[in-house]
């Protein structure tokens, strides 16, 4: 059987039934194992209603193969990091994250959140999964043991370890969870009513869990999923609003006027934080990531390394730089000191410390990060990505101050303007990322590039 159109650059992804089942779910348990020489695994999953059996179908895979199964149960994204990080073990979530109902998937990482791509270990596992399907799994001669664990409370303690909130001026705070796995955690990390001790108040939205997503899409980077946060915040006179995905691993801020925070700014801001606490620590960007995060992490005295998109590339160079930190322009932040991990949860307390340890507002505060105007991500369907982008580089080279090809094309301009075009991995898009010293620079290079972008 052939999984290559669920195998992922980063994960395992598909819709269920029919792409994805149990069987599938157990072959690629026990490929796993056999890529990772794993003894013991840990897995969660979310609120997905074909998560637990799933689940469960992967582990009887591993113990197919002889390794014992640890099982967290219900859990964030992040919590899986922290389970494989905490407990030392490889580890696999299933979750397809901001993907609407119907999809599920799996997300790996070899022992202490070492995450898995397409390049380190997942072509492997998919083929191997594959062959097993075709041929049936043998019993192994060694077969493992299942306990469960409950880390719910040992990841809430670890987090607020690592960020101090208790000694902040009193902050009110709507959560948006989309009906996702922040209704999970964010009671025990943040606090409600049975977990007192933090200056917060907690206005919830959508915290009942239901992988249906009766209200809206869990995908917080779709401007049209962050209005009924941006309206509470107004309404209920908070502070700041955060959204979480559905697997709550990415976090997107709102301010106390219900504007959108960029990721960019949050970025430079908790990178400013980490680098009072470690002075010339290298710090991870990736490459449509705002020109302001270079700047900002120069002006702080730290090294600014830059990366492809996706989150692999981004745990690799952590690791490989010993970085304390790392963003993406889509709210995937990463911690040294949260196994090189990625976790909404730990950057929105970054966000809550800067705030409530000064008397502004968040607009004030990151008003010296907005340096420029950007496009946001801009995606078009072609039917020939190759020959798009370089009609891109023909129609812009001899204005050009600066051309790389890390991943896709990036041209910086005279003008101080620049944009990154790259192709999905996944469909015939491509994905334009435009920005300028001003709105006026940035939308005529964004129309230009579009019109050749599309023909």
């Amino acid at each position: 059987m052939d999984l290559s159109t669920i195998v992922k650059a980063y994960d395992v992804r598909g819709t269920v039934p029919d792409q994805l089942d149990e069987p599938i779910a157990r072959a690629i348990g026990a490929a796993f194992v056999d890529v990772t020489g794993a003894k013991r695994i840990v897995t969660a999953h979310d609120m997905r209603e074909s998560g637990p059996g799933l689940a469960r179908a992967f582990a009887e895979g591993a113990l197919h193969r002889g390794a014992s199964v640890v099982e967290a149960g219900l859990g964030s994204t992040d919590m899986l990091y922290f389970a494989s990080g905490h407990l030392g073990l490889a580890g696999a979530m299933f979750t397809a994250s901001h993907n609407p109902a119907q999809y599920n998937g799996i997300k790996m990482c070899r022992a202490n959140a070492v995450a898995i791509g397409q390049d380190s270990g997942l072509a492997e596992i998919g083929a191997r999964a594959s062959a097993l399907l075709a041929s049936g799994m043998p019993p192994a001669e060694v077969v493992g043991t299942v306990e469960q664990v409950d880390l719910l409370s040992a990841y809430a303690e670890y987090l607020r370890g690592l960020v101090d909130l208790s000694g902040i001026r009193p902050l009110r705070v709507v959560v948006d969870a989309g009906n996702g796995m922040g209704g999970y955690t964010v009671p025990a990390v943040l606090g409600d009513a049975t977990l007192p001790g933090l200056p917060l108040t907690i206005v919830p939205l959508y915290f009942e869990l239901d992988g249906s997503f009766p209200n809206h899409e869990a995908n917080p980077l779709e401007p049209a999923n962050l209005v009924d946060l941006q309206r509470a915040v107004v309404a209920e006179g908070a502070d700041l609003g955060l959204a979480f995905d559905g697997d709550a691993d990415r976090c997107f801020v709102v301010d106390a006027a219900g504007q959108a925070v960029s990721p960019s700014i949050i970025t430079a801001l908790v990178a400013a934080r980490e680098l009072g606490k470690a002075p010339g620590s290298t710090i991870i960007y990736n490459l449509i990531t705002s020109h302001t995060v270079p700047e900002v992490i120069r002006e702080h005295g730290g090294q600014p390394v830059r990366t492809r998109v996706g989150h692999s590339f981004i745990k690799a160079e952590m690791a490989r730089t010993n970085a304390v930190f790392g963003g993406e322009h889509s709210a995937h932040y990463y911690f040294r000191d949260f196994w090189f991990a990625d976790t909404g949860m730990l950057a929105a307390m970054h966000v809550l410390a800067a705030l409530g340890e000064q008397p502004g507002t968040l607009a004030d505060l990151t008003a010296t990060y907005r340096r420029y105007a950007a496009s946001g991500e801009i995606n078009s369907r072609v039917d020939d990505q190759a020959e798009r982008v370089a009609a891109v580089l023909e129609a812009f080279s001899g204005r050009a101050a600066s051309v790389d090809e890390l991943d896709g094309l990036t041209i910086d301009l005279a003008d101080g303007s620049w944009f990154n075009v790259r192709a999905s991995n996944t469909e015939p898009l491509l994905r334009l990322n435009v920005e300028g010293p001003d709105e006026a620079t940035m939308m005529a290079v964004r129309d230009e590039a579009l019109a050749i972008i599309r023909g």
